[in-house]
């Protein structure tokens, strides 16, 4: 009979209802059989509203159980490290939440810690297995628009209005919770796609400001990058914008592809001609990557999205905050 990969979740909060904890159940090869959270109450709906045999509202008791064969870690960046490392002590395998951790010294301790135990260690960048990414990728691999030259990125978003009385600051405006703003949380996405695409950065320089967001957190970003494979490229994020902007665009020797990160289309432009094709999400978004990551440890398939990788993207952030950073821890 095929091995079944059992699976606990370590904090069953909002990311978990549909973007991935049903993948757990639904990949081939794959179970959901315990979770965790917190609050003992909510581990207990979740479960019962998700058809999970255990429930727990202690972190270390679901790794302990002996059900359990690998561990995705959901709780916010400022906690990854520690639970991932308490994974690898356990000698379980674990899929830990975008952004990998909180600084790149955290990635390395998670990943020195996943290599003295002898297993693997996987990070929820899901774009990287979905279909309409995977169609830029091997679109611009098939010399759709010739050899890539330049990238542009930009994201605009619309500030959060102000928060009703009493209530409390959402946790990705917290740094020591969130590891920094909405640049973190949704940047990370794109620059890990483009290192994927374009190979590693290797060269980075940035601006990163406050202009208005009430929380100590960057809310416009302007860099400049270099890729291994010689693509150069910049990015502009915005997020007290007048209306939402999401667009990447790779420019080659014979034409250019723009797709936004957070969208469904892609647009190939050649000889000034455009062809606009729709590549819808699946119903749980990141079922493809933990397809990958359950092929993985079961054997028969390699998952795009290791701590190795991820931790490269936690580094291209650091250096792009580090001036901002500085100057907030100053203050």
């Amino acid at each position: 009979m095929q091995r079944v990969v059992r699976w606990g979740i370590v904090g069953c909060g909002d990311v978990t209802e549909k973007k991935s904890g049903p993948a757990f159940k639904k990949a081939n090869g794959s179970a959901l059989v315990a979770v965790m959270r917190r609050t003992a109450a909510l581990a207990r709906d979740y479960a019962l509203r998700h058809g999970v045999p255990r429930w727990y509202d202690d972190a270390d008791a679901l790794i302990a159980d002996p059900q359990v064969d690998a561990v995705y870690v959901a709780t916010p960046p400022s906690s990854h490290a520690e639970i991932a490392i308490r994974c690898a002590a356990a000698r379980k395998p674990a899929y830990v939440e975008k952004p990998m951790a909180a600084s790149t010294a955290e990635c390395e301790a998670m990943i020195e810690a996943f290599c003295k135990a002898g297993v693997p260690l996987f990070v929820a960048y899901y774009r990287r297995a979905l279909p309409r990414y995977l169609a830029v990728k091997h679109g611009i691999a098939a010399g759709r628009i010739g050899a890539p030259r330049h990238v542009q990125i930009r994201l605009c978003k619309k500030p959060w209005g102000p928060l009703p009385s009493g209530q409390p600051v959402p946790w990705r405006y917290v740094p020591s919770i969130s590891a920094g703003g909405r640049f973190v949380d949704l940047a990370s996405h794109t620059l890990d796609m483009l290192d994927d695409l374009l190979g590693p950065v290797t060269h980075v320089r940035a601006f990163a400001v406050n202009q208005a967001t009430p929380w100590p957190v960057e809310d416009a970003v302007a860099a400049a990058f270099v890729f291994a494979s010689g693509v150069v490229g910049t990015g502009s994020w915005c997020f007290t914008a007048s209306a939402t902007e999401d667009d990447v665009t790779v420019i080659g020797t014979d034409g250019s592809v723009s797709f936004p990160t957070f969208g469904t289309h892609i647009s190939w432009i050649r000889n000034g001609m455009v062809e606009r094709v729709e590549v819808p999400n699946p119903e749980h978004i990141q079922q493809p990557l933990i397809q990958t990551v359950v092929d993985d440890l079961l054997d028969r398939g390699r998952c795009p999205s290791t701590g190795q990788s991820a931790m490269r993207t936690t580094a291209i952030i650091d250096a792009v905050l580090a001036e901002h950073r500085a100057s907030i821890a100053s203050r």
